[in-house]
């Protein structure tokens, strides 16, 4: 059976390693994301995806975007993940679940929401 996460800095390769150290400059200069809880928050690599992130003790996970941290989400319903403004740009809300829209709305209420 492959591996596909791990949290083992020794199978991190050198891209991984770099990434990381981005992602550890950020967090010093600009912090984490402001709804990303700060316990238990340690380094994961996704070897299918190549996505190196933090990941915390409520397995929220935050990757870097530009030149700060930003959280990515996983949609509850369809299984969508990206970053919020790119799910709210990318997604249509007439395509989604319920669900996935009242998740969005958190961070944007008037997404989906028709206006005369």
């Amino acid at each position: 059976m492959q591996e596909i996460y791990t949290e083992d800095l020794s199978k991190f390769g050198i891209r991984e390693i770099a990434i990381l150290k981005d992602i550890l400059t950020f967090w010093v200069d600009s912090g984490l994301p402001a709804d990303f809880s700060d316990d238990g928050v340690k380094p994961a690599f996704n070897m299918n995806s190549g996505y190196v992130f933090l990941v915390n003790s409520d397995y929220q996970v935050c990757m870097p975007r530009g030149d700060s941290l930003e959280i990515w989400h996983t949609l509850p319903y369809s299984g969508e993940e990206g970053f919020i403004l790119d799910l709210m740009e990318d997604l249509e809300a007439s395509s989604l679940n319920a669900e996935d829209v009242e998740y969005i709305q958190q961070y944007n209420p008037h997404f989906g929401v028709e206006f005369a």
